[in-house]
C-alpha cells in the first residue's frame, strides 16, 4: 500500500506522508518522504484513525460536520485528533473493517488521489475493489481463498 502511495506521490511531484491503521485505528505502517511537510505527519496519521474510527471517509466527515449539519464540532471530538478534510479513506476486507489510510502533503484532491492508490494497491492480488454499500466511499475488498 505504501509504495503504491508513494508512486503516485512521486508522479505527481509531491513529497508525501502517507499512514495505514488496522481495525482498531491502530499505526501499521507509515511512510514520510523526502521532504514532505513536517507538520502533515500527524494529518496524515489523524486522517486513517478518523477514516476507522467513524468508518467513512474523511471528506464526507467535512460535508456533515459544517456548521448547521448533524456532526458539527466532531472535530473536536477524540482529544481533537479528529480530521475533516479528504485523505482518510476506510478499508473493508469481505464486509468487514480492516483498517484505513490516511495522506497529507497536497490539496484535498492529492491528498485523495494519494489515499485511493493506497487502497487500491491491495486490489491487484486476486481480491477486488468496489465501492462501500450505503453510499459510503471506502474500498471493498473479497479475499478469494
Amino acid at each position: 500500500m505504501l509504495a503504491a502511495a508513494e508512486a503516485k506521490a512521486e508522479s505527481m511531484g509531491i513529497a508525501y506522508n502517507i499512514a495505514v491503521v488496522d481495525a482498531g485505528g491502530h499505526l501499521l505502517a507509515f511512510l514520510r518522504q523526502d521532504g514532505a511537510l513536517i507538520g502533515s505527519i500527524d494529518l496524515a496519521i489523524d486522517k486513517a484513525v478518523t477514516a476507522r474510527f467513524f468508518d467513512t471517509a474523511t471528506s464526507d466527515l467535512a460535508t456533515l460536520a459544517q456548521s448547521g449539519k448533524p456532526l458539527f464540532g466532531i472535530q473536536e471530538s477524540n482529544a481533537g485528533k479528529v480530521v475533516i478534510f479528504a485523505g482518510g479513506i476506510p478499508i473493508r476486507v469481505n464486509g468487514a473493517i480492516a483498517g484505513a489510510v490516511g495522506a497529507s502533503a497536497g490539496t484535498i484532491d492529492q491528498d485523495v488521489a494519494v489515499a485511493e492508490a493506497a487502497a487500491a494497491a491491495l486490489s491487484r492480488s486476486p481480491q477486488r475493489s468496489e465501492s462501500c454499500l450505503s453510499g459510503r466511499r471506502c474500498h471493498e475488498l473479497e479475499v478469494r481463498t
